[in-house]
């Protein structure tokens, strides 16, 4: 009497788990390039989101450039204010995001005089820059931006220390 076998043998098993590790050494490169991309397209779109409300913000308020990102925020739920704009979220204003970190640098001449109610802005501008929380993994260049609205590209990652510098990098094509 011959016996029936069912299911599979044990090379099978091993051919079938050895073809998923090789289509997983292959896709998960691609897929953390694909991250790190979305992050640093967050990253620019934030900046812009930041610009646009900075300029908004000194129209608006006659107060010059915000004296800090979360200025350009304010509470959840409150009236928009000179002190808090609510012209972006307050995650970005908590200097985090997708990824990033961001972080705003006020101009050197205060305004004067300060609109009353106001903390006093900067006529002279700002630079905002936007580095990856973790180099090569959550991005591979780093960013920033001032008054000008022009967007900077390091092709490094590291971060950009005066608006000087920032104007020194390659524009964002």
């Amino acid at each position: 009497m011959k016996k029936s076998q069912e299911g599979f043998s044990l090379i099978e098993l091993l051919i079938v788990v050895a073809i998923i590790l090789i289509i997983a050494a292959i896709a998960i490169p691609n897929l953390l390039r694909a991250r790190m991309a979305a992050n640093e397209a967050s990253a620019v779109g934030s900046l812009r989101t930041i610009n646009t409300a900075a300029v908004s913000f000194n129209s608006t308020y006659q107060d010059g450039f915000p004296p800090t990102l979360p200025t350009l925020a304010g509470a959840l739920g409150a009236t928009a204010l000179c002190t808090g704009a609510q012209q972006i979220d307050p995650v970005l204003a908590a200097g985090q995001k997708s990824g990033y970190k961001f972080a705003w640098t006020a101009g050197a001449v205060a305004i004067n005089p300060v609109p009353a109610g106001c903390t006093a802005g900067f006529v002279d501008g700002y630079e905002v820059s936007a580095v990856p929380v973790s180099l090569g993994t959550t991005g591979q260049r780093s960013f920033c931006s001032d008054q000008s609205g022009v967007i900077r590209y390091n092709p490094a990652g590291t971060a950009v220390a005066t608006e000087a510098a920032c104007q020194a990098l390659l524009p964002l094509q």
